[in-house]
């Protein structure tokens, strides 16, 4: 069966010298986040200080906090709020990390519970001063939750794990119900962008993860507005879908501090909608591409469209799950 995919080329597509943005200019409109101003905002924000736990939410600065949290939706961080790498989008602290606590992940299974969270997204710093990237301590928070809490469903978003193998392995025989490896920009970007990471081998990182552990949900996304093609949007989509990736998030990126690496764009709703109308033909099983997508905005409903997208394509494909 052959498919004609249409592939419609914007103005600027080849251009790779974008100027940066005034950061203190005025944002367009489709940027506009809610303050964080809810009962049930504040009541998150309490317990989340009471049980001495960090939050990406907080320490990355995302815009959707006030929104999520008035849900009781939150993505939690572990194994500190001090990160090893220096990433030139990222508000996260880098420096040198403390002591591992170990404690954390039954205060982390805790505070699941005690919120009663039907679907729980955790991610973490990087932890390059460890042997092993911090792996065991993933695979004993993703064990306290499931103690803990055993109906709710676990998404990870994790970092490289150093790129070593038997580190990556371990938390994917954890088994979370999603792994997430974000690759964050296209290639030619990484040196300005993520100069710690290497873009083919986090790709490898999600490739392995899915042929170890084939039932499980791959995910992964990238910002655009950093000075990225159009094509070279549609290239990622290409090699995630190749690595076997099912959901792919594409949001725009946002500037946290004058320190950071400036936006060169802000991409129309218009072009979001369309790098979503070719990642879905493309084959992804879900797709999220807005101004305001993040890896783990809206993270339950998005899970449980997946799986019925999954059960909708495998009943198409004659595939019968037991």
């Amino acid at each position: 069966m052959t498919i004609k995919v249409e592939i419609n080329t914007f103005e600027g597509d080849t251009d790779l010298n974008k100027q940066a943005i005034d950061h203190k200019a005025k944002k367009p409109d489709w940027l506009r986040a809610k303050a964080p101003m809810s009962k049930e905002f504040h009541e998150l924000e309490s317990l989340v200080k009471k049980q001495n736990l960090h939050t990406v939410c907080e320490s990355a600065m995302c815009p959707n906090r006030g929104e999520c949290w008035k849900s009781g939706h939150l993505a939690t961080m572990i194994l500190g709020d001090i990160c090893t790498r220096t990433c030139a989008f990222c508000n996260v602290k880098t420096g040198k990390p403390g002591e591992v606590d170990k404690e954390e992940p039954a205060r982390l299974g805790e505070m699941v519970a005690n919120l009663n969270l039907k679907h729980m997204v955790m991610t973490s710093v990087d932890r390059d001063d460890l042997d092993d990237g911090g792996a065991a301590h993933w695979v004993d928070c993703i064990e306290a939750i499931r103690k803990a809490s055993p109906s709710t469903t676990i998404e990870i978003l994790t970092p490289d794990f150093r790129r070593t193998e038997s580190s990556i392995d371990l938390v994917a025989d954890a088994r979370p119900d999603v792994f997430n490896h974000n690759l964050e920009t296209v290639p030619r970007l990484y040196r300005e962008i993520r100069p710690s990471a290497r873009y083919f081998a986090s790709l490898r990182l999600l490739q392995r993860v899915k042929e170890r552990q084939p039932d499980l949900y791959t995910k992964s996304g990238i910002m655009v507005g950093l000075g990225e093609t159009y094509t070279e949007v549609l290239q990622v989509m290409d090699d995630l879908r190749e690595a076997g990736v099912d959901f792919l998030t594409i949001g725009q990126y946002l500037r946290p501090t004058d320190k950071h690496y400036p936006v060169k764009e802000y991409v129309t709703p218009e072009t979001f909608k369309e790098y979503e109308r070719m990642a879905k033909i493309k084959g992804f099983l879900m797709v999220s591409a807005t101004a305001m997508t993040r890896s783990s905005y809206h993270a339950d409903k998005f899970f449980n469209e997946l799986v019925e997208n999954k059960r909708k394509r495998d009943a198409e494909l004659g595939i019968i799950n037991k």
